[in-house]
C-alpha cells in the first residue's frame, strides 16, 4: 500500500513539529524579578519607601546567588540611589562601585554619580 505524497509530508511535519515543541527556551540572562516595578515606583514616587525597596532588592540579590543568575544592568546603581535618599553615602558608593565592576561600560556614568 502506497501513501500519497501529502501524507508523507504531513507525517514528516508532525515529527519535526513534535521535536521543535520539545525545545527549551533559553534561560534569561538576568534575574529581573521586581526590579522594573521598583524603578517605576522610584521614578513616579508611588509609595516608594527606599528602605523597603532596598530590603526587597537585597532579597533579590540572594535569590540570584542561589539561582546562579546575574543581576540586570542598573540594579546596583538603583540600590545606590535608594541609599542616597536615606543618607547612607558609604553604602551608595559601594553599590556604584559594584555596578561599575559588573558592567564596565557604565564606568563613566558611575564615576559621574559617585561625584
Amino acid at each position: 500500500m502506497r501513501c500519497s505524497p501529502w501524507a508523507g509530508r504531513l507525517i514528516g511535519g508532525l515529527i519535526i513539529g513534535s521535536l521543535v515543541g520539545c525545545a527549551h527556551a533559553p534561560a534569561p540572562m538576568y534575574q529581573w524579578d521586581a526590579y522594573q516595578r521598583n524603578v517605576y515606583q522610584f521614578l513616579k514616587h508611588e509609595d516608594a519607601n527606599p528602605g523597603e525597596q532596598i530590603r526587597l532588592m537585597q532579597a533579590q540579590i540572594e535569590r540570584a546567588k542561589i539561582a546562579g543568575t546575574r543581576l540586570p544592568p542598573g540594579f546596583r546603581a538603583h540600590i545606590a540611589m535608594l541609599h542616597l535618599q536615606l543618607g547612607q553615602y558609604e553604602d551608595a558608593q559601594q553599590q556604584f562601585k559594584a555596578e561599575k565592576a559588573a558592567f564596565p561600560e557604565s564606568s563613566h556614568y558611575m564615576e559621574f554619580l559617585m561625584k
